[in-house]
C-alpha cells in the first residue's frame, strides 16, 4: 500500500451522478496530486423532539434522508439527532424545508469538504493513500483515505500582471517565475531585451496563457489586485471570445464570481492557489500609507515603477503599445518582479503556509479568524458530546473593549513601559475561559460552585477541567517560543495573529461561539488586572501616568540612566508577576499565566493633552528611546504616525520634538519653518492623501475636502475624455488652495499657506511647546506679519 504526504492547495465538493464528490489538490514530493473522495454524507443536526415532525415532512414531500438519534447535545442541553443526506442538493432542500416548518437545524452551514477535513484534524498537511493512477503532469488517487500529517511543501510560484487599454482590451501578460520569465504580447515580433512571446490576437494571448500554465504548472499565482483586476478582466475577455480559461490542473477551467453586495471578486482554479499581495499583507498585519504597488515597493524594497501618475501611466502605456512594445514588455515584467520581491522580502508565502498548517484555513483565505477557530474547536466539541450553536444575528450584547486609563499629561524624564505578554490569551489560559467550559460551568450547582467553577463576569463561570481553549493556546504559546528562539519570523507571526484572534472571535457576533459572558470575562478581567497593576506600581513609589489595554506607563520621577532604569524595570516586573501568581493561587486556586515584561525605557516622554483642553489624551504619545549612542523617536497616534497628515506636518513634528527632547530652544526653528512654508519652499510636502470610504455619489450632506477634490478631478477627466478615477472609492491626493481643495494632478489655484500654518503646523506645536513655556503663535506671528 502506497502512503504519501502532501500539502492541501484547493478543495471543492459537488454532486456527481447522485452522490457527493470531494476533490482535493495537493502538493507532494511526487508532484501535483488529485484526491477523490466519493459518497461522503452531508450532515446537520436537529432536536430529537422534532424527529417525528421531520420524518413526516420527508414522507409528505417524497424526500429521503436518514435521521438518527445520537448521544450528543446542543448548548441548551437538548438531545440531538443527525440528519444524513445523499447529496449536497438534497441537504440544501431539506434545510429549506425544515426552516419553513420552524425546525431548528444546527451546523448546516459547514461545507462538506471543510467538515471532511476538520473532523480528521487535517490542517494544511496530510497523509493519504488510495488507488493511484499516474498521468503525465499529476497523479490521481481514487478511494482516498486521509489523516493529519506534518509536511511542509516547496511551492512553485508565478507572479502575473496584465497591461491593457483603458477599455480593458488586453495588450500583454507578464509572468515572472524561477521556472520561466516572459511577457506574452500581441504584435509583430521585434528585437527586445525582455523575453517576449509574440501572438497575433487577444484570443491567442489567452490561449498562450493557458498553454504556459499547462507547461510550467505553478502551484501559486501572486500579483497586485490580481483577483479583482487581472483575473476579473481575463475572465471577462475569455467570455467575450466565448472560450474558457483552462488554467486549472487536470484540464479544468477556472471560475470567477463576484459577491452580490460588495462586488468583491473570488477566483477558483482547481489545483492552484491565487494570493493577492495586498490581501495577504493585510492578513499578516502589515500597514502602509498607501497600498499602491509603487508605494509599498518603495517602502519595503526602496525601488518602484517608472511611471507614477495614473493618467501619464495610461497615456504612456497606450503610446508604448503603439510605438515601443519592447519598452511596454519591460514595464509589464517589472511589476511582476516587484511583487515577487515583496513576497520574498516579507516571507508572505511562508506565513500563509504556516497559518494553514496551524489552523486548517485555505492558503488563500483572507482574514479567516472565525474559520480558523471553528476548524480547530468544532471537532473537539463534537467529541465532548456537543454540537455548535448557530450565529446570533440579533439580541447580542457587546462586551467592553480594552482598558484605557486617563493619562496625566506632561513632558517627562525616564518613563518605563511595562507590557503584559499576550494579555488576553494569558487571561484565557489562567481563568480557563472557554465556550464548552462556560456551558459546563453553568451546569454546576450553587453549592459546588466554590470548588468547581471559576468565576467570570456578567454571570459567566467556567468548568475547571471541561475545556479546550486554554490548552489550544498553551500549545500555540509553546510553539511560538520555539519559533522565536529559532528566529522563524513567519511562523512566529502566524502564531501571534492566531492566538490574539481568539479573543476577537469570541467577542464577534460573526462567530457561532459568541457569548457576551465569554468576551466580557476576558476584557473585564483585563480591566481588573490593569487597575490592580497600577496599584502595585504606585505602592513601590512610582507614578503610573497612562495605561492602555496591556501596557502600563511608569514615570520614575526624574532622569535615570539606562542601567538604573533597567534595574527598576526588572524589579517592578518581578514584584508584579509574583503578586499575581500568589493572588490567583490563594483566591481562585489557579495557576497564573500572567506575565508582565519590562519593555522600554523612554529617556524623554510626552503625554499631550486633548486639543483645546487640560485633559490628558489617550492613545497619543511620543518619546525618545536611546540604546548607547543610537537614538529612536517613537510617535503613537500623533501626526507623524498617521497617514492623513501631510509630509509637512510630519517633518515639522519630528524635528521640533527632537529639539525639545534634547533641551534645545526651538524658537528659531519654528520661525524659519513658518517662513519657509509661506515662501513656497515646501510645496511638494503639502499634499493630503485621503481614502474615499464610499462611492462618490453617496456623499450628500457632509462633503469633506477629499470628496470635493475627487469630484473636481473626475469632472476634468470627463472633459478630457479620460476614464473616471474616483466614482467607486479609491485614494485621492489634493492640496488646499485659496479656492478650496484641488486635486494634485489638476492644481490651478494658488496654495492657501495660511491653512497649512493653522491646520498642520499649529496643532503639532501646540501639543508640545506649552510644556516648555512657549506658544506657537507668539513665536510665529512676526513671520506671519511679513507676508
Amino acid at each position: 500500500m502506497t502512503i504519501q504526504q502532501g500539502f492541501l492547495l484547493t478543495r471543492q465538493s459537488r454532486d456527481v451522478q447522485g452522490q457527493t464528490y470531494i476533490e482535493l489538490w495537493l502538493s507532494t514530493d511526487a508532484g501535483p496530486t488529485q484526491l477523490i473522495i466519493k459518497d461522503e454524507k452531508p450532515i446537520f443536526f436537529i432536536k430529537q423532539a422534532t424527529v417525528v415532525q421531520a420524518n413526516e415532512l420527508l414522507a409528505t414531500n417524497k424526500l429521503t434522508a436518514s435521521i438518527r438519534n445520537l448521544d450528543i447535545m446542543s448548548f441548551e442541553q437538548q438531545p440531538l439527532a443527525a440528519c444524513y443526506c445523499d447529496t449536497i442538493q438534497q441537504a440544501n432542500a431539506l434545510k429549506t424545508l425544515f426552516e419553513q416548518a420552524d425546525i431548528l437545524i444546527l451546523e448546516s452551514d459547514i461545507k462538506l469538504a471543510d467538515r471532511f477535513l476538520m473532523e480528521r484534524f487535517i490542517q494544511g498537511s496530510m497523509t493519504f493513500t488510495g488507488d493511484f493512477t499516474h498521468y503525465s503532469r499529476y497523479q490521481k488517487v481514487l478511494n482516498a483515505k486521509c489523516k493529519t500529517g506534518d509536511y511542509t511543501p516547496k511551492l512553485k510560484v508565478v507572479s502575473l500582471d496584465l497591461e491593457c487599454s483603458e477599455k480593458g482590451i488586453l495588450y500583454s501578460i507578464g509572468l515572472d517565475s524561477p521556472m520561466d520569465s516572459r511577457v506574452i504580447m500581441i504584435g509583430e515580433p521585434e528585437e527586445a531585451d525582455t523575453n517576449i512571446q509574440w501572438v497575433s490576437s487577444e484570443y491567442e494571448l489567452l490561449q498562450a496563457l493557458c498553454a504556459w500554465f499547462e507547461q510550467y504548472d505553478p502551484d501559486v499565482i501572486v500579483g497586485w489586485s490580481v483577483i479583482d483586476f487581472d483575473f476579473r478582466l481575463l475572465h471577462k475577455r475569455a467570455e467575450w471570445h466565448k472560450t474558457k480559461l483552462m488554467l486549472g490542473r487536470g484540464n479544468q477551467p477556472s471560475f470567477f464570481r463576484s459577491a452580490s453586495q460588495t462586488q468583491q471578486g473570488f477566483i477558483t482554479i482547481p489545483g492552484r492557489v491565487v494570493l493577492d499581495g495586498i490581501d495577504t499583507l493585510k492578513t499578516a498585519t502589515y500597514q502602509f500609507r498607501s497600498w499602491s504597488l509603487e508605494s509599498v515597493s518603495q517602502e519595503l524594497l526602496g525601488e518602484g515603477k517608472d511611471i507614477h501618475n495614473v493618467h501619464d501611466r495610461m497615456d504612456e502605456i497606450n503610446h508604448m503599445y503603439r510605438h515601443d512594445k519592447p519598452s511596454l514588455a519591460k514595464y509589464n515584467l517589472q511589476d511582476c518582479v516587484l511583487v515577487n520581491k515583496i513576497f520574498q522580502h516579507t516571507h508572505l508565502l511562508d506565513f500563509a503556509i504556516e497559518r494553514s498548517k496551524l489552523t486548517g484555513v485555505e492558503l488563500d483565505r483572507v482574514g479567516g479568524s472565525v474559520a480558523a477557530f471553528t476548524n480547530l474547536y468544532l471537532p473537539q466539541l463534537h467529541r465532548a458530546g456537543y454540537v455548535a450553536p448557530n450565529l446570533h444575528s440579533e439580541n447580542w450584547l457587546a462586551s467592553p473593549g480594552g482598558y484605557v486609563m486617563d493619562s496625566i499629561p506632561g513632558l517627562y524624564d525616564s518613563v518605563l513601559v511595562l507590557d503584559f505578554k499576550s494579555l488576553y490569551p494569558s487571561i484565557i489560559r489562567s481563568f480557563l475561559i472557554d465556550p464548552l467550559g462556560l456551558i459546563e460551568g453553568l451546569k454546576l450547582e450553587i453549592g459546588n460552585r466554590e470548588n468547581q467553577a471559576v468565576p467570570g463576569f456578567r454571570g459567566g463561570q467556567f468548568h475547571r477541567s471541561r475545556h479546550f481553549l486554554p490548552q489550544m493556546i498553551e500549545k500555540l504559546w509553546a510553539a511560538r517560543d520555539i519559533a522565536k528562539k529559532n528566529n522563524d519570523k513567519a511562523f512566529s507571526q502566524a502564531i501571534k495573529i492566531i492566538m490574539n484572534s481568539f479573543y476577537g472571535v469570541l467577542g464577534s457576533s460573526g462567530c457561532r461561539f459568541f457569548d457576551t459572558r465569554l468576551a466580557s470575562s476576558i476584557t473585564m478581567r483585563g480591566h481588573e488586572i490593569m487597575k490592580q497593576t497600577k496599584v502595585l506600581v504606585e505602592e513601590q513609589g512610582y507614578q503610573v501616568i497612562y495605561g492602555d489595554t496591556d501596557s502600563t506607563f511608569v514615570s520614575l520621577g526624574h532622569e535615570h540612566n539606562q542601567s538604573e532604569a533597567d534595574d527598576i524595570g526588572k524589579k517592578l516586573v518581578a514584584n508584579i508577576n509574583q503578586w499575581w501568581a500568589k493572588h490567583l493561587e490563594q483566591t481562585y486556586a489557579l495557576t497564573s499565566n500572567l506575565e508582565i515584561e519590562y519593555e522600554t525605557h523612554y529617556r524623554k516622554f510626552l503625554m499631550p493633552t486633548i486639543r483645546g483642553s487640560e485633559t490628558g489624551s489617550k492613545k497619543r504619545y511620543a518619546g525618545l528611546i536611546g540604546v548607547g549612542k543610537q537614538e529612536k523617536m517613537v510617535f503613537k497616534g500623533l501626526e507623524s504616525a498617521r497617514t492623513d497628515w501631510t509630509p509637512l506636518a510630519q517633518r515639522f513634528q519630528h524635528t521640533l520634538y527632537s529639539m525639545v527632547f534634547h533641551g534645545e530652544s526651538p524658537d528659531n526653528y519654528v520661525r524659519q519653518f513658518v517662513e519657509d512654508t509661506l515662501s513656497g519652499k515646501f510645496d511638494d510636502e503639502l499634499i493630503y492623501q485621503k481614502r474615499l470610504r464610499r462611492k462618490l455619489h453617496e456623499y450628500q450632506k457632509n462633503v469633506p475636502p477629499q470628496v470635493r477634490a475627487a469630484r473636481m478631478a473626475d469632472e476634468i477627466n470627463m472633459q478630457l475624455g479620460r476614464p473616471l478615477q474616483y466614482q467607486n472609492r479609491g485614494r485621492i491626493e489634493y492640496l488646499m488652495t485659496l479656492n478650496g481643495p484641488e486635486p494634485k494632478e489638476y492644481l490651478k489655484s494658488r496654495i492657501d499657506y495660511q491653512h497649512y500654518i493653522d491646520k498642520q503646523l499649529k496643532p503639532v506645536a501646540d501639543a508640545i511647546l506649552p510644556f516648555v513655556g512657549l506658544q506657537f503663535e507668539s513665536i510665529s506671528l512676526p513671520q506671519l506679519g511679513l507676508f
